[in-house]
């Protein structure tokens, strides 16, 4: 949320701000808070949340792991729902577990979300028994906390790693020795597998109680019947007696300045981690704390600026670096620095942190600097106001669960940029400088550094060098940051219009497609979805397919390659500096077989996208300078990868897949690949598939009048250079491995395996077997949660994926994913494979089809309002002669689907003839033969 004081009216600092008028807010007599908003967009659906103000910092020694657990039992059974049961109901209403249905417990707070179509009358009425059912009727049967462990275990299994074992370390010195260094949500494994179950029983009677929680309600509902629903499912509820006080866990300062040097095995690439010492916050609904939030957020980004510009320098001292100020845990604020590294010089990118910020505290920011963030703010909040009226109603009640668990201020967008707009251009230089100071006014910090074991021949500095480089950073003889002049405009003068040469209308898609004097054709779909979004897609075929092995990485990073060196006059540092305070994006795009651009601009910004657009299209620069620091970043980047088991597993599978093709996808980049750059090959690659339009077919979706937006496609898409020359999709003959293939590997010494299997072929495309296809992954998805998990007790998450596909050569393929524990590798995979052949062989129930149906009309029925998905589907149309029919009779062919459909479709593509099975195990853990 961004919202701004007028720092010279004192009487108004000082005042504690309203409340958006569209929101209720009230409490019931047991203490519950409640947030009502009417919101029609999207239609016929309610954002229901139930936010609780406990999490893991409340646990009792022995309950570790038990306020996560006791967020998994919601879902295991209920007075009103049996285990599994509102998963299976939300399901029928269109509601998907995970991705729509969910929930998360962290340190403080735990949260359960739930979206409701509301087309059906019932669906909320019952939505809302859900909610009270999670709050206080969960059942806790001692059957289903058994069967529960497991999953959690499992859940647990796929945080442990490298990163993991090394935070272990630092978690005590990071939080001064609080509570919330041993309350990690996850838990301890050895409580979860043992604990009684009388104890999260414990749990949930204290701590799930009306006083700690509040129910948000936001979308096309009626308040007056929303707060009827609410005081009748949640005014009966009741605290506990006596009620356990609630209390903060405290965190207190560092002592000392200390440093850490932790290392693991397994650990990919280094980092350097800075972090002052944690402070309560204030109360954040006040004005003050509106103004103060504005220079934080000025002070990091200019700071974040400097450091992006250092990355991008010749041999840069860190691969990225960012910071930041504001809250970071359980009412607490601070400021913090990080940079990665890479495999490079620990050292070095300590003390080019630590210059930069002493830099900031010797000479401050500069105006210029400060004129751009300021832009920034603004833009932003005009953006937000522009779309006022099209607010999706999660990004309301988001809002209200963090003003519930936090304190954020709510004043409504209205206030806000009316707040925004009278008080910015009041902030002073001088306060962000003193921002600057105040954030690192505290001489004792905790700096840390993760990392690999080093390689032979490489040492890592220790604590103490640590501490001397600070040190000697902050006695430097540095200078002060030279702020270049950029150009204000992005082109020098205006290219020489084309023509439009034709025009059709196509009334059943809404759109308008012209044709311009270059041959490029441009199809136009102006919507009212958003009221300042403007959305922009080209393609052709083409792609790196057409480069053969001498041109390998050329062709891979060809567009990488320009981007970071920039285009026209500009570098990517300047282009930032010019766009500040714009909403614009363009992105140029090389796949395997075609190529093209993305863009985006807010309304008053959409000439400059077209500029931009222009740009990209004509004028790539070379910066020997800027390529190197590209090359140097990622090789630095990329260089340790193989120390993680599951990233050597997939680069060692997919070679074996692939056969060692060297034209095969690149799955793990190798810091070799960059060597093999060549900048002036890479750019002229470039130029032959992007530095000429023919054939391209643009789209654009948004807030636009068509006839408003014709002059500038004539003047920046018909100049673009067009040589008539014939683009064309190669198919480069690369291919999976046939036949039923199987690889191990062995790697990593965590108890962690994951299972990949390929089913693959080729066959006919076709946009109907397609939607079947997906079907049937959806199906398989549903059998995997309630068998694999909720049945084996053996993943956490997975499933299977779908695809197929017209380009290079039609084919067919789904993968199955599931991480597990080594014990169960035989097991899931008999079970997986048992459900793909009750598909095959008896086709779906009806009843998973028809959960499959309602989640995607529900689906549709809010994608098709948004531009995103039009543009998607109108660059198919056009460049793919996709059927339209898949989009503007999408909900009928959904109804026509049928089991017997699916079924035909499951024998076709599940032939046994290829499929490929790949599984990884640690270290000294071997797998039954012919699994």
């Amino acid at each position: 949320m961004l919202a701004v004081i007028n720092g010279n009216a004192q009487t108004q600092v000082a005042q504690d701000l309203s409340v958006d008028p569209a929101v209720t807010i009230g409490k019931l007599d047991n203490g519950l808070t409640y947030y009502i908003r009417q919101n029609k967009k999207p239609e016929q659906k309610v954002e229901l949340r139930l936010a609780l103000k406990a999490g893991s910092i409340l646990e009792d020694d022995n309950q570790q792991g038990l306020a996560h657990m006791a967020e998994h039992m919601a879902f295991n059974g209920t007075k009103n729902f049996k285990k599994n049961d509102i998963v299976s109901f939300l399901q029928d209403i269109g509601v998907g577990f995970g991705s729509d249905l969910n929930a998360y417990t962290s340190f403080d707070e735990t949260v359960y979300i739930l979206p409701i179509p509301t087309d059906k009358a019932g669906n909320l009425e019952k939505g809302f028994q859900v909610l009270e059912d999670w709050a206080h009727q969960v059942t806790y049967l001692n059957e289903d906390i058994e069967s529960e462990r497991a999953i959690i275990l499992e859940e647990s299994r796929l945080g442990k790693g490298a990163y993991d074992r090394m935070m272990r370390q630092i978690y005590p010195k990071l939080f001064a020795g609080s509570r919330y260094a041993n309350r990690i949500p996850i838990g301890v494994d050895s409580i979860i597998r043992t604990f009684n179950p009388d104890l999260i029983r414990k749990f949930y009677k204290d701590w799930y109680r009306p006083d700690l929680m509040a129910v948000m309600v936001v979308g096309d509902v009626e308040p007056s019947q929303a707060l009827a629903l609410i005081r009748k499912h949640f005014s009966g509820m009741k605290n506990p007696t006596p009620e356990k006080p609630r209390e903060r866990a405290a965190i207190g300062a560092y002592p000392t300045t200390e440093a850490m040097v932790v290392t693991d095995r397994e650990a990919t690439s280094y980092s350097v981690n800075i972090v002052y010492p944690l402070q309560p916050m204030g109360p954040q609904n006040n004005a003050a704390a509106y103004r103060k939030s504005l220079v934080d957020r000025m002070f990091t980004s200019m700071l974040n600026q400097r450091l992006q510009e250092i990355a991008q320098q010749p041999n840069p001292p860190f691969v990225g670096a960012g910071s930041g100020l504001g809250e970071y845990i359980g009412g607490y604020e601070n400021f913090r620095i990080a940079a990665g590294v890479g495999s490079g010089d620990v050292k070095k990118g300590t003390e080019a942190i630590v210059t930069e910020l002493e830099r900031v505290q010797r000479y401050g920011f500069t105006e210029a600097e400060l004129a751009r963030a300021k832009k920034t703010i603004l833009n932003g909040i005009q953006n937000a106001y522009n779309n006022r009226d099209k607010t999706e109603s999660e990004l309301y009640v988001e809002e209200y669960v963090r003003n519930f668990l936090t304190g954020e201020s709510i004043p409504g967008i209205a206030k806000e940029f009316e707040m925004t707009n009278e008080q910015v251009p009041g902030i002073t230089l001088d306060e962000v400088n003193a921002t600057a100071r105040r954030a690192v006014a505290d001489a004792n910090r905790l700096v840390y550094v993760l990392g690999p074991e080093p390689s032979d021949g490489k040492t890592l500095p220790g604590s103490a060098e640590l501490l001397a480089v600070l040190t000697a950073a902050e006695k430097a003889d540095i200078k002060p940051y030279e702020e270049k002049t950029v150009a204000a405009e992005l082109l020098s003068e205006k290219p020489k219009a084309g023509k439009i040469t034709g025009r059709t209308e196509n009334k059943a898609l809404g759109t308008t497609t012209i044709t311009l004097s270059n041959g490029v054709k441009v199809t136009l779909k102006p919507t009212s979805f958003k009221d300042d979004q403007i959305l922009l897609s080209a393609s052709r075929p083409g792609g790196k397919n057409n480069y053969g092995v001498a041109d390998r990485y050329n062709a891979e990073y060809a567009t990488a390659v320009v981007s970071a060196m920039g285009v026209g006059n500009f570098s990517p540092a300047d282009l930032r500096k010019s766009l500040a305070g714009k909403t614009v994006s363009v992105n140029p795009v090389m796949g395997e077989v075609t190529d093209g651009f993305r863009g985006s601009s807010s309304n008053r910004d959409v000439e400059v996208m077209f500029q931009l657009l222009h740009l990209y299209a004509t004028s790539p620069r070379i910066d020997t300078g800027l390529f190197q620091s590209f090359v140097q970043r990622n090789k630095a980047q990329v260089a340790g990868l193989a120390s993680n088991p599951q990233t050597a597993f997939v680069d060692t599978m997919f070679r074996v897949m692939y056969k060692g093709n060297p034209l095969a996808p690149i799955a793990v980049p190798k810091a070799t690949y960059f060597d093999q750059i060549d900048v002036n090959r890479a750019v002229a690659i470039y130029r032959e598939q992007l530095n000429d339009v023919t054939g391209m077919q643009f789209v654009l979706a948004g807030s636009f009048k068509t006839d408003s937006i014709l002059p500038l496609l004539e003047t920046y898409i018909g100049s673009l250079p067009a040589s008539g020359r014939k683009f064309e999709r190669k198919d480069n003959g690369v291919r999976p491995v046939g036949g039923v293939q199987q690889l191990v590997v062995n790697k990593g010494k965590e108890a962690k395996s994951l299972i990949l299997k390929f089913f693959t072929g080729e066959v006919p495309y076709s946009e109907d077997l397609d939607l079947k296809a997906q079907a049937i992954s959806e199906i398989l998805n549903i059998r995997i949660i309630e068998e694999l998990r909720e049945k084996i007790q053996g993943i956490y998450g997975g499933g299977i994926y779908a695809q197929i596909e017209r380009y290079p050569y039609q084919h067919y393929s789904f993968v199955l994913q599931l991480p597990c524990g080594p014990e169960k590798v035989d097991t899931l995979l008999k079970a997986a494979q048992h459900e793909i052949n009750l598909l095959v062989q008896k086709g779906p129930e009806q009843k998973y089809l028809d959960k499959v149906k309602k989640s995607w009309l529900e689906q549709y029925k809010v994608s098709v309002k948004e531009n995103g998905f039009w543009l998607e589907s109108l660059q198919d149309i056009q460049s793919e002669q996709a059927d339209p029919k898949f989009v503007l009779q999408y909900e009928q062919l959904v109804q026509k689907l049928t089991v017997q459909d699916i079924q035909a479709a499951a024998k076709k593509l599940f032939d046994g003839k290829n499929q490929f099975s790949a599984v990884l195990m640690p270290e000294g853990v071997s797998i039954k033969k012919g699994f």
